[in-house]
């Protein structure tokens, strides 16, 4: 009976060993994204620099920055659904600055708010650079004759607003219509608990199936 058993406990506890190794490996993947996001934290919420002349979407991605300068037209709306709140629009406007250009997301409006008048002039914002990563093979084509769009692809909303390529998301309000959404590392995943759960709960269950098998090994044996 013995030598019946030495296969059947090798495979479970070699099984169980390697599941239990994947749940540790992704516990130490979830060690360093906190990591991560505590540093994306720190950042998104530091001074205030200067806008880069020369911005790096790596180096410069949710850098913080203060601006005064003048919120021009015409307006891009950009399909977005807000956690419980709903469909809306992100406004993406030229924002004018020291003699730049660039973009500014001021924030979301609601489906039907997106022909209302809004005030244009001068304003002080506080925010952060971002180019957000918001196109796959599902992402449908902006629509241009009703002024719809579908992601805020940095370079493409540059050409047709003719600015800078550079991105600025308002953590300040510039128009009481408008609610801002800063940015903020909640949107970047962080599944490995999930994952770790997953793994360990695995072996639990390679463990239980091995110790049933076992057991009908032993039964069979004894019967014989």
């Amino acid at each position: 009976m013995t030598a019946r058993l030495i296969f059947p406990l090798l495979l479970g506890f070699i099984g169980a060993a390697i599941l239990v190794s994947l749940g540790v490996w992704q516990m130490q993947r979830l060690e360093w994204k906190q990591g991560v996001l505590a540093e994306i934290d720190a950042q998104i919420s530091g001074p205030a620099i200067a806008l880069p002349i020369d911005a790096d979407p790596e180096a410069d991605r949710y850098a913080p920055v203060e601006l005064t300068g003048t919120i021009g037209r015409p307006e891009i709306p950009v399909l977005v659904s807000v956690k419980r709140v709903g469909p809306g629009y992100r406004l993406i406007v030229p924002f004018e600055t020291q003699g730049r250009r660039v973009l500014l997301d001021q924030g979301f409006i609601p489906l039907d708010a997106k022909d209302a008048a809004r005030p244009t002039g001068e304003v002080t914002i506080r925010g952060n650079l971002h180019w957000p990563d918001e196109i796959d093979s599902y992402t449908p084509d902006n629509d241009l004759d009703a002024n719809i769009w579908f992601s805020r692809d940095v370079p493409t909303l540059a050409e047709a607003l003719d600015t800078e390529p550079l991105l600025v998301i308002a953590a300040t309000q510039t128009d009481p219509s408008v609610t801002p959404l800063p940015v903020d590392s909640s949107a970047i995943p962080n599944d490995h608990l999930n994952y770790a759960i997953t793994w360990f709960s695995l072996a639990v269950v390679w463990l239980g199936m091995t110790a049933f098998l076992v057991s009908r090994i032993r039964r069979t044996t004894t019967k014989g």
